[in-house]
């Protein structure tokens, strides 16, 4: 039940959204090109951020790129 959690779990790395350009989703209210998200939990398709609603949403890693 890790994801009862997840908002206050420690950030795993930072990444910047690069588009929001969805052919299925609304994403663009939920996320801004070239901010800085913080990754709470990550799979092989899928980040687990913290949005711009300031919940917990999972996005394809298609839309970020990571920080180094």
């Amino acid at each position: 039940m890790i994801h009862l959690n997840w908002e206050n779990r420690e950030t795993i790395k930072q990444i910047k959204c690069v588009h929001a350009d969805a052919k299925k989703f609304i994403v663009h209210e939920k996320l801004t090109p070239g901010e800085l998200y913080d990754v709470k939990n990550e799979t092989d398709e899928f980040y687990f951020i913290i949005d711009n609603s300031d919940r917990i949403g999972g996005f394809l890693k298609d839309y970020f790129e990571e920080v180094k």
